[in-house]
C-alpha cells in the first residue's frame, strides 16, 4: 500500500472518525470526548498541510528534525502538534515551543531536563507520563509501579504540568489480551487523578494506534494515535 493521495486520506480520515464515534457509543461515551492525533513520521510538509484541512485534531511527531521542519513550515496550518518518539535530552530546546504537549516522558532524568530547559525559556510545558505496560525490554516508558515515583518527582516541579498518561501496548492478535492492557493503562490514569496534585490533571490518555485504536476508545482512551490507516505506508527511503 502506497502514501495515499488527498482524496484517499479525506476518504481514509472519515472512516476512522465513523469508527472512533462508533466506539465511543458502544462504550457510553461522547465521541466528541476523543481526539485524533495523525502521526505524521516521515511525511512531507506537503502531505501533512494537505491533511490539516481533514477533521485531525492533532499532529504527532516522533522525531525533533521533522517537528521542526514542519512546524516552521507552517505545516500544521494552526493546529496543535505533540511530540510522540523518544526525546533525547540535548533536543529538548527545539521541542519547547513547537510542542504544545511531550506524550512521552518516561524517566525522571528526562523529566528533570524538561523543567531545567523550561525554566530557561520561561514556560510551563505540559507533558503526559509514558508507561511500559507490557514490561517489553524494547519499549520505553517506566512500569506500572514505577509511575508513582515519576509522577511524585512531575508534580514537584514547577515548569511541568503533568495532563496524562500515554502507551503503546504489546502488539497482539489477541483482542482480549489487547483489551486488558488498555484496562490496566486507564486503571492507572484514574488512580494517578485520584492522588490530588495541584499541577496534575488527568484530562489526556493517549493510547490506541492504527491496529487497536477502537478497543482502545472502548477501554478509556482519550486520544488516539494514528498514522498508517491516515497517510498510508512509509517511504523510509526518502528520510
Amino acid at each position: 500500500m502506497a502514501e495515499k493521495t488527498p482524496e484517499e486520506m479525506r476518504e481514509a480520515v472519515l472512516a476512522i472518525r465513523e469508527k472512533m464515534a462508533a466506539a465511543a457509543r458502544e462504550a457510553g461515551r461522547a465521541p466528541a470526548e476523543i481526539q485524533l492525533c495523525a502521526a505524521c513520521k516521515t511525511r512531507t510538509a506537503e502531505t501533512v498541510a494537505a491533511s490539516a484541512a481533514l477533521p485531525i485534531d492533532v499532529f504527532g511527531e516522533n522525531h525533533v528534525q521533522e517537528l521542526c521542519a514542519n512546524f516552521d513550515a507552517g505545516a500544521y496550518c494552526g493546529k496543535p502538534s505533540h511530540f510522540i518518539g523518544h526525546l533525547q535530552t540535548n533536543k529538548i530546546k527545539k521541542v519547547l515551543g513547537r510542542a504544545s504537549l511531550i506524550q512521552s516522558v518516561g524517566s525522571e532524568h528526562l523529566l528533570t531536563a524538561i523543567e531545567k530547559e523550561a525554566a530557561k525559556a520561561g514556560i510551563v510545558q505540559n507533558v503526559l507520563l509514558e508507561v511500559n505496560i507490557g514490561g517489553g525490554e524494547s519499549k520505553s516508558g517506566v512500569s506500572p509501579e514505577a509511575l508513582w515515583p515519576l509522577l511524585d518527582a512531575a508534580a514537584a516541579q514547577e515548569h511541568i504540568r503533568v495532563k496524562g498518561l500515554m502507551a503503546i501496548p504489546p502488539v497482539n492478535d489477541d483482542d482480549a489480551q489487547n483489551r486488558r492492557y488498555l484496562a490496566a493503562v486507564h486503571d492507572l490514569f484514574v488512580k494517578a487523578g485520584e492522588r490530588g496534585y495541584s499541577n496534575v490533571e488527568m484530562q489526556t490518555l493517549s493510547m490506541g494506534m492504527s491496529g487497536d485504536y477502537e478497543n482502545a476508545i472502548r477501554e478509556g482512551a482519550t486520544l488516539v494515535r494514528i498514522g498508517t490507516a491516515i497517510y498510508g505506508e512509509r517511504d523510509y527511503s526518502k528520510k
